[in-house]
Formats: C-alpha cells, sequence, structure tokens
C-alpha cells in the first residue's frame, strides 16, 4: 500500500496515520486503531513524523522491538481496547532510509461485527476516521453502528 522508499511522498490522509513514538506509545495511537478498523482501514506507522510541509519522514526507533511488545500488551488488554484484530502479517518492523519504524496495517472491520472501541465502554469509546483525523463517535452513530450487525 505505501512505498517506504519514498515515505516523503505521502501525507497523513483518511488511510495514513504516522506518529513519531520515540517516547513510547502515543495515547492518541489507540483512536486511531479504533477508528481506521471502523471505517475503512488505514495504515499506522509509528517512528514518522510529519514536518511543517505536511511531508512524511522517517525518525528511527530507538527500541521498536520493546515498543512492539507494549503495542500487544494494550492491545490483548480488553479493559482498554475491545479486541485485537490485526494478524502477524499486519504488523512488522521495516528499515526505510536507514531508519526503523513500526508499520500496522489495520483491516477494516467486517460487516456485521461490533465496532472497536476503548475502555470498556461502546458507547463513549468508539472513533472513525474523517480525513486526517479520528473523531469519537456519538452515541447514536454508535446506535447506527450496531443495528448493522
Amino acid at each position: 500500500m505505501i512505498d517506504l522508499a519514498n515515505i516523503e511522498r505521502y501525507k497523513e490522509n483518511n488511510r495514513i496515520e504516522a506518529k513519531k513514538a520515540t517516547g513510547g506509545l502515543p495515547v492518541s495511537l489507540w483512536e486511531t486503531y479504533s477508528a481506521f478498523a471502523n471505517t475503512l482501514g488505514g495504515v499506522i506507522l509509528l517512528g514518522v513524523e510529519e514536518h511543517e510541509d505536511k511531508s512524511l519522514h522517517p525518525v528511527d526507533l530507538p527500541d521498536p522491538q520493546w515498543l512492539l511488545s507494549d503495542f500487544y500488551d494494550v492491545l490483548n488488554d480488553r479493559r482498554r481496547v475491545s479486541r485485537n484484530i490485526l494478524s502477524d502479517k499486519d504488523v512488522r518492523i521495516v528499515e526505510t532510509e536507514g531508519k526503523r519504524i513500526i508499520v500496522i496495517n489495520v483491516p477494516r472491520i467486517k460487516k456485521g461485527e461490533e465496532p472497536i472501541y476503548l475502555g470498556g465502554s461502546i458507547y463513549t469509546g468508539t472513533y472513525k476516521r474523517s480525513g486526517d483525523g479520528d473523531y469519537k463517535c456519538s452515541v447514536e452513530e454508535v446506535a447506527r453502528m450496531l443495528r448493522r450487525i
């Protein structure tokens, strides 16, 4: 989906989100995970920052293996994230421009599945993607999503 050798050609949009993540997992990562899963799917790039011109650039994660361990700890904690919809092929450490980044391909949930939500509450922790940002769904939006199950 993304040509990582030419990452600077990309900008954040409704299917791509960059997170610097050099200080650990950003809290907003989980909102993006929920939003991508509940909308069209997308790619989260950890160890990538957005410059003023909106272009994306790798920054090299100091310990990507530790970050992945932390990522899976949260992802598999049902009190924090409703469920893990990722397979082993969806998450990988990649080197680009001599820097290590983490690429997370978040699939769209299958039709008829309950939305992915955060914090144990489907009505207050469900997100969707709009443009290059995530937004919290209203109770009405969640109810509409549930009616489609």
